[in-house]
């Protein structure tokens, strides 16, 4: 049953929210899997956090149009297209080496990724893949921060106690 022009308008004012929003837009090509590697492909996406769905060319450039990020994007709307969002950049190029490593197929296959308004080619997906999460670069900061304080602490100790000893040392000898 073809959407109403009301329900495409809904459509392309959701997923133009979407982008919006979005730090992360992955074009990929799905053509080729069965409905059963369909679904688990979503379910794929869904366990890790990313939002995938297959849009309509015309209504995904009227969408990237209201959004603001029509741009080079457009480019890639040819053939089957779906969209993943995602605030994590990795994690849509992961769930993709994944699913074609697991089903042993080339299909979804990475058109073009935009995250933080840079536009990476298909080739870029293994690049993509080995970014790291924001909460793995925080966890990486703390602990080259706290680094250094680890050194001086622990050179204080060390100082502490062997001034330490030297004083019972000096102590003991005047008391014999």
């Amino acid at each position: 049953m073809p959407l109403t022009r009301s329900q495409k308008s809904d459509l392309i004012d959701d997923i133009a929210d979407q982008i919006e929003g979005a730090s992360t837009v992955y074009l990929t090509d799905f053509e080729g899997l069965s409905v059963g590697e369909s679904n688990e492909l979503r379910h794929q996406f869904r366990a890790a956090g990313v939002e995938f769905r297959v849009v309509k060319n015309t209504l995904m450039e009227l969408a990237l149009e209201r959004a603001g990020e029509l741009g080079e994007l457009a480019d890639y709307l040819h053939g089957p297209t779906a969209l993943a969002i995602s605030e994590e950049p990795a994690a849509p190029a992961r769930v993709i080496q994944d699913f074609t490593e697991e089903a042993d197929t080339e299909v979804p296959a990475l058109k073009v990724a935009s995250v933080e308004g840079d536009l990476y080619p298909a080739d870029a997906l293994d690049q993509l893949a080995e970014l790291k999460s924001r909460d793995e670069l925080i966890g990486e900061i703390v602990t080259l921060l706290q680094s250094p304080v680890k050194n001086v602490l622990g050179g204080l100790q060390s100082q502490g106690e062997t001034l330490a000893g030297a004083v019972k040392s000096i102590a003991e000898q005047d008391e014999s």
